[in-house]
């Protein structure tokens, strides 16, 4: 709960649900150093929610062996919990909650819904994580593979943050057709992600010491893994070329010295760029100084699952986009919302032909983005999706 994710893909859902009646215990790991640093946040929300909160710490060493020793923790804990609350339902977020969910349902007959977020195991092995050549890896991917069958098989209803990834899923042996299944993205809270005003990028832009006369390319999230730097300096430093005002900010927690090091490979200035951190409380804020925000996500077979929260962020603050195709929704999103731009590929002839396309892009009507965003992104639209699927369940 204490990561940016938990932040704003999982306890506004559950305030929002709360206020329909039902009653949430949050089980939880959390990281040592964010734990010391947001504790008291996350209390004060539950709190003010009416939700209980078990937090529960990461076991680091040995690698590996250690995640299989907090599954059981979180079993017995789950298990004790139950013992004294008598759950109606366990609502499990993606793969190592799901396998507690299921045993709960087999030895309890809780009801078991399955909020699969994405490919979990595929991830892994696409990202590089579970290495193919790696005896152990294989066989810990081969085993989730197996009990991502268990899930789909006996969950009482199950989430995709795709029409993507439902369609590929509803393609697997294990699908069970008789599950109920929704498709809900990655929402945005759009009372926290508001409008961009000229007056909100000027002075964003002053708090950053951005020129007024810049063209600001920007970037939000983490580096590294699933997200392309390379492809995105080189757009950039294209962009400069005909754009010789370009400048580009980087809103991350990522490491600045590999950044600047990459940017320096594509002959980018340190002063044509700005690597900043954010709270989630200053995102909104640094990210209006953007003209255009730009995301490349691999375009993976697991990506069909992905639905990138920046994009509902963004597309919420109405700056226009340049992503690729791809990954999960997002060519479609685009497309419906008129509000940018999608690489078919990487190369530097799609890339020059995305710099033509630029002073149109820039002159696209922010509110229009906003608007048709928030028949796809809001997260008031996302919460009554979760308690239809919960009144469906119940039922």
């Amino acid at each position: 709960m204490t990561d940016p994710l938990g932040q704003s893909q999982i306890l506004p859902y559950l305030a929002g649900l709360s206020k329909h009646g039902y009653v949430f215990t949050i089980l939880s790991f959390e990281k040592k150093e964010r734990y010391a640093a947001q504790k008291h946040i996350i209390e004060s929300f539950v709190a003010n929610a009416g939700i209980e909160w078990i937090p529960m710490s990461f076991t680091k060493t040995p690698p590996l062996l250690s995640k299989f020793y907090d599954v059981i923790r979180m079993k017995r804990k789950a298990f004790a919990l139950h013992r004294e609350k008598k759950f109606d339902m366990v609502h499990c977020r993606s793969y190592i909650a799901a396998d507690i969910g299921l045993k709960m349902k087999k030895k309890f007959g809780t009801k078991f819904f399955f909020d699969m977020r994405g490919f979990w195991a595929d991830e892994k092995k696409d990202g590089g994580a579970w290495k193919d050549n790696h005896p152990v890896f294989k066989r810990v991917y081969s085993y989730y593979k197996r009990k991502e069958a268990e899930y789909l098989q006996d969950a009482d209803h199950i989430i995709s943050l795709t029409e993507a990834g439902k369609k590929e899923m509803e393609t697997w042996v294990a699908y069970n057709p008789a599950t109920p299944v929704t498709v809900i993205p990655c929402c945005a809270d759009m009372s926290h992600f508001t409008l961009t005003s000229s007056e909100q990028k000027l002075a964003a832009r002053k708090k950053l010491s951005i020129g007024n006369d810049k063209l600001v390319i920007s970037y939000l999230g983490s580096i590294g893994s699933w997200y392309m730097l390379d492809e995105m300096l080189e757009l950039f430093a294209i962009i400069r070329k005909s754009y010789s005002n370009a400048f580009f900010l980087f809103i991350t927690h990522s490491e600045v010295n590999f950044i600047r090091k990459k940017a320096g490979e594509y002959s980018i200035a340190i002063e044509d760029m700005l690597i900043t951190e954010a709270s989630r409380e200053e995102v909104p804020f640094f990210i209006k100084a953007s003209d255009i925000n730009i995301s490349f996500i691999k375009p993976v077979y697991s990506k069909l699952s992905s639905s990138p929260t920046k994009l509902g962020e963004v597309l919420s603050t109405g700056i226009p986009v340049i992503v690729n195709r791809g990954v999960g929704d997002v060519e479609l999103i685009v497309k419906q919302t008129d509000s940018g731009l999608v690489l078919k590929d990487f190369s530097t002839e799609t890339m020059e032909e995305v710099v033509k396309q630029i002073s149109d892009l820039v002159k696209l009507d922010a509110g229009n983005i906003r608007e048709k965003a928030r028949d796809i992104f809001d997260l008031d639209r996302g919460i009554s999706l979760y308690e239809r699927a919960y009144h469906k369940l119940f039922s």
